[in-house]
C-alpha cells in the first residue's frame, strides 16, 4: 500500500508539472502578440497551433490527447461558455438553417468524404466511413474562437455558432453507429438508427432542460455571486456526465444548459452584478482552455506518418471542401427558399469556407477501437485534414471576409461601444460627485476632482462626435444600443418581479415587441 501511495504521489506531480508546462507555454504565446506586433494578423488560437507544431518538429511532446481529455474534460466548458454567450432571440430566427445544416449537413459530409476515400483513394468502407463521420462536424472549439477574435457580423457568427454548437451531438451518433459495423454492434436498419438519434438528442435536450431551469429556479432564492458562479461550472460537467451516462448526446445536453442559463436563469435568477460576474469567469475559462486545446493539437503531429499518408489525406481535404460545398450552398438554398431565410450569397461562402474542423474530429479519429488495424491510418488522416481546416482555411477566413465586405465597420463599432461605455461610466462618477456631501472631505478636493471629471466627459464627448462624422452609420447602430439597453432595464424589472414572488413567469419584453411592429411597418 505504502508503494502504491508513493507510486500515485509521484504520477500526480508529473502531471501537474507537465500541466504547468503547458500553460506555461501558452500564456506565453499569448504574450508574442503585444511584444511583436507582426503576431497581431494571425488569431490567437491559430497561432497557438503554429507554436504546437513548432514543438512536434523538434520533437517535443506536452502531454498526449486521448479523447476522454478533449471529449470530458476541455469539450464541456467550451461548449458551456459558447451557449452561455448565444442569445436565444437571434438562434431562433436562424433554426430552419442551422438545423439543415446541423443534421443534413453531417450526412452529405459523411458521404461526400466517404465516396471520394472509395472512389479514389482505394481505401476500404470502413476506414471512408469512419474518417468521414470524425470530420463530418464542424468544431465548435476551432469556429467560435475564430469568429469571435475576428469579428465577424452578428447573424453569420450566429449561424456557425449555432451550427457547430448542435452538428457535433449528430456527428457523435453517426460515429458510434458506423464503428459499431465492423465490430458487429450495429446494423443497417435505418429505422433502429433514427430512434437510437432521437433518443440520444431527446435525452440531451432532457437533461439539459432539467438542470438549466432547476438552476434557475435554485438561483432565484438568493444573491450569491460565487456559488452561483460554481453552479454553472457544476452544471456543465454534470449535465455532460449525466446524459452521456443515460445513453444520450453530452454535447446536446450542454448546449441546452448553457443556453436556457444564459438567456433565462441568468436573467430571473441572478442579478445584473452576478450575471457579469458569472459571464467574466466563464470567458476566462474558455481562454483558459482554449489555450491549452489549440496548442496540444499542434503538438500532437507527427510529421512522418502525416508524409506516407499525404494522397490520401489530400483526397479527404478535397472531398470534404467539395461536400461542404454541395451541403451549405444547397441547404442554404433550400432554407432561403422554404423557411424565407435571406442567406446570402457572400455568407454561404464564408460558411462553407469557415467550416473548421479540429479537438472533436481529432477525439473521435483517437477514440477508434484498436481492434481495426486502420485506426492509424484513419489518425494520420483526420490529424491531416483538421490542420489543413486550421491553418489554411483559419488563415484566409479574415481575408475571405474583407473581400466579401463582411467585416463592416465592426472594429469601430467595437471602438465606440467602448468609448460610449467610458462616457456613461465617468458621468455617472459625476452625478456621484455632485451629490455627495461629506463633511470629512475638503470642498477644494471636490471642485478639483470635478473638474479632473468634465475634463475626461469632454474629451470622451470629442471623440463621440468624430467618431460621428466618420462614419455615420454610428448613429444608427446607436439607437440599437438604446433599444438593447431600455429592453434589458425593462426585463430586469420583470425579474425582479419573479425573485420577489409577484410574478410566475418572466414577461417578454414589451419594447422589443413594439420596435419589431415599427420596423414592420411599411414606410
Amino acid at each position: 500500500m505504502a508503494v502504491e501511495a508513493i507510486t500515485e504521489g509521484v504520477a500526480i506531480e508529473q502531471n501537474l508539472k507537465q500541466f504547468l508546462l503547458v500553460l506555461s507555454v501558452s500564456l506565453s504565446v499569448a504574450t508574442l502578440p503585444r511584444i511583436i506586433s507582426w503576431f497581431r494578423q494571425i488569431p490567437y488560437t491559430l497561432l497557438l497551433v503554429i507554436v504546437g507544431l513548432g514543438l512536434a518538429f523538434i520533437d517535443i511532446r506536452l502531454v498526449n490527447l486521448s479523447p476522454e481529455l478533449i471529449l470530458s474534460i476541455f469539450l464541456p466548458p467550451l461548449l458551456f461558455e459558447a451557449a452561455w454567450n448565444i442569445k436565444w432571440s437571434n438562434l431562433k430566427q436562424d433554426l430552419i438553417p442551422i438545423s439543415l445544416f446541423a443534421v443534413l449537413g453531417v450526412v452529405i459530409s459523411i458521404a461526400g468524404v466517404a465516396g471520394g476515400l472509395i472512389y479514389l483513394g482505394g481505401v476500404s468502407l470502413t476506414t471512408a466511413l469512419l474518417v468521414g463521420a470524425s470530420l463530418s462536424a464542424t468544431d465548435p472549439v476551432s469556429v467560435i474562437a475564430l469568429f469571435r477574435e475576428l469579428g465577424a457580423g452578428k447573424r453569420l457568427t450566429t449561424l456557425m455558432e449555432g451550427e457547430s454548437l448542435f452538428n457535433d451531438g449528430m456527428a457523435v451518433v453517426a460515429f458510434g453507429f458506423l464503428v459499431g459495423l465492423p465490430l458487429g454492434t450495429s446494423n443497417w436498419d435505418i429505422s433502429a438508427l433514427l430512434a437510437s438519434l432521437i433518443g440520444v438528442v431527446g435525452i440531451g435536450i432532457g437533461v439539459g432542460c432539467l438542470i438549466g431551469f432547476g438552476i434557475s429556479y435554485l438561483t432565484q432564492r438568493f444573491d450569491l455571486p460565487l456559488v452561483e458562479q460554481s453552479l454553472t461550472l457544476v452544471s456543465a460537467y454534470g449535465t455532460y456526465l449525466i446524459t452521456e451516462d443515460l445513453g444520450g448526446s453530452g454535447v446536446i445536453g450542454v448546449v441546452t444548459t448553457g443556453i436556457i442559463l444564459g438567456n433565462i436563469g441568468s436573467r430571473i435568477g441572478m442579478s445584473p452584478r452576478t450575471r457579469l460576474v458569472v459571464t467574466e469567469f466563464w470567458d476566462f475559462l474558455a481562454f483558459f482552455v482554449n489555450s491549452i486545446v489549440f496548442l496540444l493539437i499542434g503538438d500532437q503531429i507527427h510529421f512522418s506518418v502525416l508524409g506516407a499518408n499525404l494522397g490520401t489525406i489530400a483526397i479527404t481535404i478535397g472531398a470534404m471542401l467539395l461536400s461542404r460545398a454541395i451541403a451549405i450552398y444547397a441547404l442554404g438554398a433550400l432554407s432561403n427558399r422554404v423557411a424565407k431565410s435571406g442567406i446570402s450569397l457572400p455568407d454561404q461562402t464564408v460558411l462553407w469556407w469557415g467550416g473548421l474542423r479540429g479537438s472533436v474530429s481529432i477525439a473521435l479519429a483517437l477514440s477508434v477501437p484498436t481492434i481495426l488495424g486502420e485506426r492509424e491510418e484513419i489518425i494520420a488522416t483526420v490529424f491531416g485534414a483538421v490542420l489543413f481546416t486550421l491553418l489554411v482555411q483559419g488563415l484566409t477566413v479574415k481575408p475571405l471576409l474583407k473581400r466579401l465586405g463582411l467585416l463592416n465597420d465592426q472594429p469601430i463599432r467595437q471602438k465606440y461601444v467602448e468609448t460610449i461605455a467610458r462616457w456613461v461610466a465617468i458621468n455617472r462618477v459625476k452625478k456621484h460627485l455632485t451629490q455627495s456631501d461629506r463633511p470629512e472631505i475638503d470642498p477644494e478636493f471636490y471642485r478639483y476632482q470635478t473638474a479632473l471629471v468634465k475634463g475626461q466627459l469632454s474629451d470622451l464627448q470629442s471623440e463621440i462626435d468624430q467618431l460621428h462624422n466618420e462614419y455615420p452609420d454610428l448613429r444608427d447602430f446607436s439607437h440599437e444600443l438604446l433599444w438593447e439597453e431600455l429592453t434589458a432595464i425593462e426585463a430586469d424589472t420583470y425579474a425582479e418581479f419573479v425573485r420577489a414572488g409577484r410574478l410566475n413567469s418572466k414577461l417578454a419584453p414589451l419594447l422589443a415587441e413594439n420596435l419589431t411592429q415599427v420596423e414592420e411597418k411599411p414606410l
